[in-house]
């Protein structure tokens, strides 16, 4: 099963627009992701639109920050996404005939939109700025951490 980390690619994105006072290039944020330039500006493009960040283009264009840390949440940023499925498991078939099939699909539903409510509600309360706080906590003890182990722009 290949997993869908656009979400976790996206924050970590996110955090290095946060730590930089200039607009940051493309071909740095891929670097970051070890990922290709294309691919960021499509993904960044998207993030545009939602309001979440700016581009600039030029001599020093790139990309910043738009959106206020402390109010944007990962909810906001999954939502940006287009809410990528949460889940890989599913039904067998939709509208099934047999009355088995029916009654496990039921089942199945309601637990998936009760995990599905509980993990929107808490991607929710998380902001940008409490993950850039935990980034800023981890540096500050990174004295025993290997300096290749921080990937700065």
């Amino acid at each position: 099963m290949s997993l869908d980390s656009r979400l976790s690619s996206v924050l970590h994105l996110l955090l290095h627009l946060m730590e930089s006072q200039v607009a940051v290039p493309s071909e740095r944020l891929a670097t970051a992701l070890n990922s290709n330039p294309v691919v960021v500006r499509r993904t960044m493009a998207g993030l545009r639109d939602a309001g979440l960040v700016t581009s600039e283009k030029g001599h020093g264009g790139g990309w910043r920050l738009a959106c206020d840390p402390d109010q944007t949440t990962v909810l906001d940023v999954y939502r940006a996404l287009g809410s990528p499925t949460l889940f890989a498991i599913g039904n067998r078939s939709e509208c099934p005939t047999c009355l088995i099939e029916q009654a496990v699909n039921v089942v199945l539903d309601d637990t998936l939109k009760e995990a599905e409510a509980r993990i929107t509600a808490r991607l929710q309360t998380l902001t940008l700025a409490a993950l850039a706080s935990d980034f800023h906590s981890r540096l500050h003890l990174s004295l025993c951490v290997p300096q290749e182990n921080i990937h700065a722009l």
